[in-house]
Protein backbone atom coordinates (compact mmCIF):
# COMPACT_ATOMS: atom_id res chain seq x y z
CA UNK A 1 0.00 0.00 0.00
CA UNK A 2 1.28 3.58 -0.59
CA UNK A 3 1.52 6.49 1.74
CA UNK A 4 -1.78 8.06 0.27
CA UNK A 5 -3.59 4.56 1.16
CA UNK A 6 -3.92 3.70 -2.34
CA UNK A 7 -2.95 0.66 -2.81
CA UNK A 8 -0.93 -1.08 -6.58
CA UNK A 9 -2.52 -4.19 -6.36
CA UNK A 10 -4.66 -4.23 -9.68
CA UNK A 11 -8.41 -5.08 -9.44
CA UNK A 12 -9.78 -8.25 -11.36
CA UNK A 13 -11.07 -6.32 -14.39
CA UNK A 14 -7.60 -4.64 -15.00
CA UNK A 15 -5.86 -7.45 -17.10
CA UNK A 16 -9.00 -7.47 -19.55
CA UNK A 17 -7.12 -5.31 -21.76
CA UNK A 18 -3.86 -7.87 -21.92
CA UNK A 19 -6.13 -10.89 -22.36
CA UNK A 20 -8.44 -9.12 -24.97
CA UNK A 21 -5.07 -8.55 -26.54
CA UNK A 22 -3.80 -12.42 -26.62
CA UNK A 23 -7.37 -13.36 -27.46
CA UNK A 24 -7.06 -13.25 -31.54
CA UNK A 25 -9.74 -14.30 -32.31
CA UNK A 26 -11.91 -12.62 -29.77
CA UNK A 27 -14.20 -16.16 -28.64
CA UNK A 28 -13.04 -15.00 -24.79
CA UNK A 29 -10.37 -17.78 -24.28
CA UNK A 30 -6.65 -17.72 -25.17
CA UNK A 31 -5.96 -21.13 -27.04
CA UNK A 32 -2.10 -21.86 -28.84
CA UNK A 33 -3.44 -20.51 -32.10
CA UNK A 34 -4.42 -17.34 -30.35
CA UNK A 35 -0.60 -16.96 -29.12
CA UNK A 36 0.78 -18.55 -32.44
CA UNK A 37 -1.06 -15.53 -34.16
CA UNK A 38 0.28 -13.07 -31.23
CA UNK A 39 3.87 -14.06 -31.85
CA UNK A 40 3.88 -14.33 -35.16
CA UNK A 41 1.89 -11.14 -35.61
CA UNK A 42 4.21 -9.01 -33.42
CA UNK A 43 7.76 -10.69 -33.87
CA UNK A 44 7.08 -12.24 -37.13
CA UNK A 45 6.88 -15.80 -35.75
CA UNK A 46 9.97 -15.59 -33.18
CA UNK A 47 8.17 -17.18 -30.33
CA UNK A 48 10.53 -19.98 -29.89
CA UNK A 49 8.02 -22.38 -31.31
CA UNK A 50 5.24 -24.47 -29.75
CA UNK A 51 7.52 -26.06 -26.93
CA UNK A 52 7.28 -22.34 -25.80
CA UNK A 53 3.51 -22.27 -26.38
CA UNK A 54 2.66 -25.21 -24.79
CA UNK A 55 4.70 -24.49 -21.44
CA UNK A 56 2.83 -21.15 -21.01
CA UNK A 57 -0.63 -23.00 -22.02
CA UNK A 58 0.66 -25.95 -19.27
CA UNK A 59 1.19 -23.40 -16.29
CA UNK A 60 -1.98 -21.20 -17.19
CA UNK A 61 -4.66 -23.89 -18.32
CA UNK A 62 -5.33 -24.80 -14.45
CA UNK A 63 -8.84 -26.63 -15.70
CA UNK A 64 -7.03 -29.04 -18.72
CA UNK A 65 -10.12 -27.79 -21.31
CA UNK A 66 -7.18 -26.66 -23.84
CA UNK A 67 -8.05 -23.10 -23.12
CA UNK A 68 -6.74 -20.00 -20.84
CA UNK A 69 -10.27 -18.28 -19.56
CA UNK A 70 -9.49 -15.07 -18.20
CA UNK A 71 -9.69 -16.16 -14.21
CA UNK A 72 -6.67 -18.47 -15.36
CA UNK A 73 -5.13 -16.05 -17.16
CA UNK A 74 -5.61 -13.41 -14.26
CA UNK A 75 -4.31 -16.23 -11.79
CA UNK A 76 -0.88 -16.41 -14.03
CA UNK A 77 -0.66 -12.56 -14.51
CA UNK A 78 -1.34 -11.99 -10.47
CA UNK A 79 -0.31 -14.80 -9.14
CA UNK A 80 -2.41 -16.58 -7.14
CA UNK A 81 -3.21 -15.61 -2.84
CA UNK A 82 -0.88 -18.05 -1.44
CA UNK A 83 1.97 -16.71 -4.16
CA UNK A 84 0.95 -13.05 -5.00
CA UNK A 85 3.70 -11.89 -7.49
CA UNK A 86 3.67 -7.59 -7.77
CA UNK A 87 2.31 -6.28 -10.55
CA UNK A 88 4.50 -6.35 -13.73
CA UNK A 89 6.02 -10.16 -13.33
CA UNK A 90 5.57 -13.00 -15.99
CA UNK A 91 3.67 -12.33 -18.30
CA UNK A 92 2.89 -8.53 -18.72
CA UNK A 93 7.05 -8.05 -18.83
CA UNK A 94 7.03 -10.48 -21.64
CA UNK A 95 3.95 -8.19 -23.34
CA UNK A 96 6.62 -5.57 -22.85
CA UNK A 97 9.13 -7.04 -24.55
CA UNK A 98 7.19 -7.97 -27.42
CA UNK A 99 6.31 -4.89 -28.36
CA UNK A 100 9.63 -3.47 -27.73
CA UNK A 101 10.62 -4.58 -30.72
CA UNK A 102 14.46 -2.80 -30.63
CA UNK A 103 14.93 -3.60 -26.76
CA UNK A 104 15.82 -0.46 -25.53
CA UNK A 105 13.10 -0.84 -22.63
CA UNK A 106 11.11 1.72 -24.07
CA UNK A 107 8.60 1.13 -25.98
CA UNK A 108 8.94 4.05 -28.91
CA UNK A 109 6.18 5.72 -30.90
CA UNK A 110 6.82 3.87 -33.69
CA UNK A 111 6.81 0.99 -31.29
CA UNK A 112 3.31 1.39 -29.82
CA UNK A 113 1.99 2.59 -33.32
CA UNK A 114 2.67 -1.19 -34.79
CA UNK A 115 1.56 -2.91 -32.08
CA UNK A 116 -1.83 -0.97 -32.32
CA UNK A 117 -2.27 -1.41 -36.04
CA UNK A 118 -1.62 -5.73 -35.17
CA UNK A 119 -3.67 -5.65 -32.32
CA UNK A 120 -6.49 -4.07 -34.45
CA UNK A 121 -7.01 -0.60 -32.63
CA UNK A 122 -7.06 2.18 -34.69
CA UNK A 123 -4.57 4.78 -33.59
CA UNK A 124 -3.78 8.13 -34.90
CA UNK A 125 -0.27 9.18 -34.33
CA UNK A 126 -2.45 12.03 -31.73
CA UNK A 127 -3.71 8.53 -29.80
CA UNK A 128 -0.20 7.22 -29.68
CA UNK A 129 1.64 10.33 -28.41
CA UNK A 130 -1.57 11.34 -26.01
CA UNK A 131 -0.87 7.81 -24.50
CA UNK A 132 2.84 8.21 -24.48
CA UNK A 133 2.56 10.95 -22.15
CA UNK A 134 -0.25 9.22 -20.24
CA UNK A 135 2.61 6.65 -19.48
CA UNK A 136 4.78 9.36 -18.08
CA UNK A 137 7.30 9.38 -21.46
CA UNK A 138 7.73 11.57 -24.50
CA UNK A 139 7.80 11.33 -28.30
CA UNK A 140 11.01 10.79 -28.78
CA UNK A 141 12.07 8.41 -26.20
CA UNK A 142 9.14 6.62 -25.53
CA UNK A 143 7.23 5.27 -22.32
CA UNK A 144 9.14 2.26 -19.90
CA UNK A 145 7.46 -0.59 -18.69
CA UNK A 146 5.70 1.17 -15.57
CA UNK A 147 4.50 3.55 -18.37
CA UNK A 148 3.13 0.93 -20.14
CA UNK A 149 0.88 0.00 -17.13
CA UNK A 150 -0.19 3.46 -16.34
CA UNK A 151 -1.34 2.98 -20.09
CA UNK A 152 -3.35 -0.29 -19.35
CA UNK A 153 -4.35 1.07 -16.16
CA UNK A 154 -3.03 -1.84 -14.66
CA UNK A 155 -1.00 0.66 -12.09
CA UNK A 156 -4.62 2.24 -10.44
CA UNK A 157 -2.59 4.61 -8.13
CA UNK A 158 -0.12 6.03 -10.87
CA UNK A 159 -2.96 6.59 -13.85
CA UNK A 160 -4.51 8.62 -11.29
Amino acid sequence: MCPSGRTLRPRASDFRPAFDVLDADRDGKISRDDLRAFYAGVHGGASGGDDVIGAMMTVADTNKDGFVEYEEFERVVAGNNAERKPVGCGAMEDVFRVMDKDGDGKLSHQDLKSYMAWAGFPATDEDIDAMIRFGGGHHNGGVTFDGLLRILALDCAAAN
